[in-house]
């Protein structure tokens, strides 16, 4: 066994490795970006060494400053976790060469399964069902729509390289390829400096389950049961569960021995995942599943198979990494009850899932039998614009899957994330949702039931703004009682006694809540707005001169309002144009003057490598741009304005 790993990543992951490497008395080394500086997986780590500016691209996925990095700290072994560097062969390749042990795959196996087109024609060779497609190299456009056409609508364009979604584009018809297809390019080239793409027929209720293998050195490869992972946004994963519902114990067999023919394919050593899509129309069946690609890596949702099987899975790389065989054989892989992962992510449902970047003011989670939390951040820890914006992993075991569906919804009901807004509420709806747990869902799920979901603006919450108001209140009264003498009376004079000559007591407070204009009507102490009261059921935050307000997971802000600001903001700018989140302006699509009509696409900003296109909000003309291309802009930053019809611009 080795005595000491660098691990060369961040967050959770890098939490998640340091904790098992403690347990085997290996020496931590973290790494870290000048954001990161003060990061929960620098202080779980015996050492830490600086890797460059925040932007990963100066950082984690720089391979000479990670090798120099190890070299200073004599680490044995590099631990890539997931993403950034981790299936890069090259970096695998660069530690080999340095004599540093590389706890993941060879790289001849990471080139053979990294690149999509290649691995469908690896697996093709094996005999491991693939997906009817387009695998080649040319990569005309006209030459890609003409086979789009010809293997027939609904079709997937998806980048050769890279994964998590980016570069992937479903196309349901032959006028939107060609515009998808200049998308997917695009993004595939900024994820991943590769454009090139492939397309496949689209499995109209696809069902992704992916089967863990793991294999050691000594020619040994097995598979430890599968994950179903098909409750997807945007082709991201959002909750991931073991066993599949409704997978028979002949389909996991067969689907098994598929997964570990395609490990042994490739000469595989170590953690992987084998990706199938299956056809889930009218049930699960044994010949009904294909080939979708092979992630040469340890899996975000690794803690669900870690759950039912009882097994370490970091354990096990670092045992085969260092030469060791595999602990187990097949028959005697464990498979007991039912374990679901959600990821919790800082992000806003109600306005497109968008990032949602500051301060975690209040981070809290619940504790208990078969619940398991992996985080990288704590309360107090920022979340930044520059990495995934995960804050946690909320994972939940149970015997039976409905045990373990509503263990995990309460969990996610009594998490407490405030300063970003988390999607912690939609999390636990998708958990209550009685087609999931009844086995009927796809990966198309979650965007043909955003609304049930609540995935979309709700309006403004009352009850938790009156709640706000009333903790603005309280502190009021402790601030005027820490004026006061000891055992003084209150004086009728206080501002927040709502004292008058005449009739009830009343006060109207004027507060913003999340930007709107209220008042809260003060009268004996309880507190209204619009005649609602306060909920009971809220949790109240205060954190400098705001109060942030949690209910059912969604996050309300309240302040007193300056009346003598104008802090409503654009309630009268129809036609202004704000970025929706922190992130790089790819593309401006219009030109100053141009008569623009409402819905047209005006912009691209890119964040977290995903693109969001910026569209008009009314007819009229671009009166100003704000903005240039490659600029960084910040969350609710003016990119442009659009003049009314009829309306003459500012000159």
């Amino acid at each position: 066994m080795f005595k000491s790993v660098l691990i060369a990543n961040r967050g959770e992951i890098a939490c998640r490795i340091a904790r098992t490497a403690k347990r085997l008395g290996l020496r931590t080394i973290a790494v870290y970006s000048q954001a990161d500086s003060h990061a929960l997986h620098v202080r779980l780590c015996d050492e830490a060494v600086a890797i460059g500016p925040a932007p990963a691209a100066q950082s984690y996925l720089v391979i000479d400053k990670l090798i120099a990095a190890a070299k200073a700290s004599h680490a044995d072994c590099i631990h890539p976790g997931y993403g950034f560097l981790s299936e890069n062969a090259a970096f695998a390749q660069a530690c080999i060469d340095a004599g540093i042990a590389f706890v993941g795959p060879p790289p001849s196996a990471m080139r053979a399964m990294g690149l999509k087109d290649r691995a469908k024609a690896l697996m093709e060779k094996a005999g491991v069902p693939v997906v009817p497609g387009y695998h080649g190299d040319l990569q005309d456009p006209k030459f890609l729509s003409r086979k789009a056409y010809e293997i027939g609508y609904p079709v997937l364009i998806k980048a050769v390289a890279g994964g998590g979604g980016k570069g992937m584009r479903r196309v349901d018809r032959h006028a939107d390829f060609d515009a998808a297809l200049s998308g997917a390019m695009r993004e595939a080239k900024a994820a991943f400096g590769d454009e090139r793409v492939l397309i496949e027929k689209y499995v109209t209720a696809p069902r992704h389950i992916e089967m863990q293998i793991f294999a050691d050195s000594h020619g040994n490869a097995i598979h430890l049961n599968e994950r179903d992972c098909s409750l997807q946004r945007r082709h991201q994963k959002v909750i991931e569960e073991a066993p599949a519902p409704g997978l028979s114990a002949e389909m996991r067999a067969t689907m098994g021995a598929a997964a570990v023919a395609a490990a042994k394919a490739c000469g595989y050593v170590g953690a992987g995942t084998i990706e199938f899509i299956a056809d889930g129309a009218g049930g699960l069946k044994s010949d009904g599943f294909w080939f979708m690609e092979m992630n040469t890596r340890l899996q975000v949702e690794h803690p669900v198979t870690e759950a039912i099987t009882g097994l370490d899975l970091v354990e096990w790389q670092f045992r085969i990494a260092s030469g060791e065989k595999l602990p187990l054989t097949q028959e005697q892989v464990p498979l007991t009850g039912h374990a679901v992962e959600a990821r919790l992510y800082a992000e806003d449902p109600e306005r497109g899932f968008l990032p949602s970047t500051g301060k975690l003011i209040a981070l809290a989670f619940p504790q208990g039998e078969g619940l398991r939390i992996d985080s990288g951040v704590e309360a107090g820890d920022e979340v930044t614009p520059f990495y995934d914006p995960m804050i946690a992993k909320v994972i939940a075991s149970a015997p039976t899957r409905g045990a373990a569906l509503g263990r995990l919804a309460d969990a996610l009901e009594k998490t407490i994330v405030i300063g970003p807004r988390s999607n912690a509420g939609f999390l636990s709806r998708l958990c209550r949702s009685q087609a999931f747990r009844d086995g009927d869902f796809d990966t198309g799920f979650i965007d043909r039931n955003l609304s049930d979901l609540k995935a979309e603006p709700q309006g403004l919450d009352r009850a938790a703004a009156a709640a706000g108001a009333l903790e603005l209140l309280a502190q009021e009264r402790a601030r005027l009682a820490a004026l006061r003498e000891p055992d003084a009376p209150p004086s009728p004079w206080d501002s927040e006694d709502a004292f008058q000559l005449a009739g009830e007591r009343r006060l109207a407070l004027p507060i913003l809540a999340d930007g709107a204009n209220l008042v809260a009507q003060v009268a004996g102490g309880a507190v209204t707005i619009d005649g609602t009261a306060p909920a009971n059921d809220a949790v109240a935050v205060a954190a400098g001169t705001a109060v942030y307000v949690l209910r059912h997971g969604r996050q309300t802000k309240v302040s007193l309002r300056d009346l003598a600001l104008d802090e409503a903001g654009d309630g009268s700018a129809g036609g202004l144009v704000r970025a929706p989140m922190h992130g790089k302006v790819l593309s401006i699509l219009v030109e100053n003057g141009e008569a623009v009509t409402r819905g047209q696409r005006l912009a691209i900003i890119e964040a977290m490598k995903m693109e969001h296109t910026l569209v008009a909000p009314i007819d009229g003309t671009v009166a100003e741009i704000a903005v240039a291309k490659d600029a960084q802009v910040g969350e609710g930053a003016k990119v442009m304005m659009i003049a009314a019809v009829g309306d003459k611009p500012d000159k």
